[in-house]
């Protein structure tokens, strides 16, 4: 069954996982690494609202922009640009990870995970479960000791490719923002993220 193509203006929680027992990243240059592709082929399609890499696992929350350029003799629809450029993203990192690990063959799982986001009352709950991905999975207690996530991003100041404000605006201001994230429980996501998506979210 093909999976759902990503249409202009509409907000996704994007995650995907290693292929078997693999890990996706295995240093600090890995992590920084495929940030720098990630805002390569996906800021120009998308706002990013949230993300968290794990070792074997990732999570996006994204939206979609409106109006998207294709490229000069682009062949695709805008709708199948948008998926063929997170599918250019791991191509990408797998190569180049390949090449660092002396491997061959596919390192995530084949066909990326995407839940339409269609109602306000799961926007915040969303950007908690990924923000607290990693004190859920036992890496860390604390979130803010997690390196790899959008977390400590958006409570800085510094500049950042982070859609941060609108995120901040979602909570009502930073404090809020703060205050629900040091609530050290895991958020449930809807029944139907996990059935509609022929597969368990991490």
């Amino acid at each position: 069954m093909a999976l759902e193509l990503l249409e202009p203006g509409h907000l996704y929680h994007i995650y995907n996982h290693a292929l078997g027992k693999e890990n996706l990243f295995l240093s600090d240059d890995n992590y920084q690494y495929f940030l720098r592709r990630y805002q390569h082929f996906i800021d120009p399609v998308s706002h990013t609202y949230a993300y968290c890499l794990m070792p074997n696992h990732i999570h996006f929350f994204i939206e979609v922009k409106q109006k998207i350029e294709l490229p000069p003799e682009c062949k695709y629809s805008v709708e199948q640009f948008i998926s063929k450029q997170f599918s250019n993203l791991f191509s990408s990192y797998t190569q180049v990870f390949n090449k660092q690990q002396n491997r061959i063959g596919t390192l995530f799982i084949s066909g990326f995970r995407r839940e339409k986001v269609d109602s306000d009352e799961y926007l915040t709950r969303i950007i908690r479960y990924i923000h607290m991905n990693p004190v859920h999975h036992g890496f860390v207690k604390d979130l803010i000791k997690w390196r790899y996530s959008s977390y400590n991003t958006i409570c800085a100041t510094h500049e950042t490719f982070l859609a941060k404000e609108k995120v901040i605006s979602w909570f009502g201001n930073l404090d809020e923002l703060k205050n629900a994230d040091r609530i050290f429980d895991m958020p449930t996501l809807p029944k139907s993220f996990e059935s509609e998506s022929k597969g368990p979210i991490y």
